[in-house]
């Protein structure tokens, strides 16, 4: 099977069976055991001298490991059907849905229950949010997990097949806990946080296209490239913007991080900014139709991609 074909049976796959609970309630997830190996060298090595240098020398771990291992799963017999399964539980598109319409079902039931239930996607924080900043966070998260969580490891299943999707998605874990600029991590995260740039380059503007064409709109227009860059991310604020325009809201803007205040710019300011509930179900509505066009195009490179 070609990979194209491969990667099409793995989204269907995640989006109709997502996160099952019966199963990663009795065995840990991919996901968290590279999180664990990830926690475990950030206790071990992030202390003394050369912090880069080890965070360096974690994420070249990291990649080959990854690499090594998928080669090896790939080379199994019934080497395909591994292949599906991995790339089905490494990819997030029902997961991500689901949580993002349970913000809007918990707003609608009150605003403690909508924060309650956008803290369990965001890292801001969450306990002053009004509604209007429960659904803009929400649908920010909506954009980029769908780049990071949907389009970027398939883009990686097909460029490098289970050894790339899992070296991505080792990396974005890496760059999940330790690639922030703070006192602890900014040496020891140096190098996931920039692989995970690199990674996630193309993907971004891949997802901001895709965005805009499942809703019939051009894409990489002059007002998203613009509200892009406004972005602090160099990646995030792709799709982002394209889905700020799609469903015609105002996102990032002033939020909290640990008590401070950050004064970021809007994101297509002339937006609507006080989105309701409706504006996040909105944004589920586009995640899935986005879906349908990536799904589409792995059928389309299936005809023409050799098997």
């Amino acid at each position: 099977m070609s990979t194209p074909l491969l990667l099409l049976v793995a989204l269907a796959l995640d989006a109709a069976l997502g996160e099952p609970r019966w199963l990663w309630d009795r065995v840990p997830h991919p996901a968290v055991l590279i999180g664990r190996v990830i926690g475990w060298a950030d206790n071990a090595w992030n202390r003394g001298a050369q912090r880069r240098a080890k965070g360096v020398a974690l994420v070249i771990l990291l990649v080959a490991g990854s690499i090594a291992l998928g080669g090896v799963l790939a080379a199994l017999p019934f080497g395909p059907v591994w292949e599906v399964l991995i790339a089905a539980i490494l990819l997030a598109q029902k997961s991500l849905a689901d949580h993002v319409r349970a913000v809007a079902l918990a707003l609608r039931t009150g605003l403690p229950e909508g924060r309650r239930a956008v803290a369990m996607i965001v890292g801001r924080d969450t306990e002053t949010m009004d509604p209007p900043a429960v659904a803009r966070a929400a649908i920010e998260s909506a954009a980029e997990n769908l780049s990071d969580g949907v389009v970027a490891p398939a883009v990686w299943f097909l460029l490098g097949g289970l050894p790339g999707i899992l070296a991505y998605k080792a990396v974005n874990t890496a760059d999940s806990m330790i690639g922030y600029r703070t006192p602890r991590h900014g040496e020891f995260g140096w190098a996931a946080a920039r692989l995970d740039d690199v990674l996630n380059w193309v993907p971004a503007r891949l997802t901001a296209a895709l965005i805009a064409l499942a809703h019939g709109r051009r894409p990489w227009t002059a007002p998203v490239r613009a509200d892009a860059a406004l972005h602090r991310s160099p990646n995030a604020g792709w799709p982002e913007a394209a889905m700020a325009r799609t469903l015609d809201v105002a996102l990032s803007g002033p939020r909290s991080y640990d008590g401070a205040l950050r004064d970021f710019p809007w994101v297509h300011p002339e937006g609507d900014r006080a989105p309701g509930p409706e504006r996040i179900d909105a944004a589920v509505t586009a995640l899935w139709r986005t879906w349908a066009l990536l799904a589409v195009t792995a059928a389309g490179l299936a005809l023409v991609w050799p098997g």
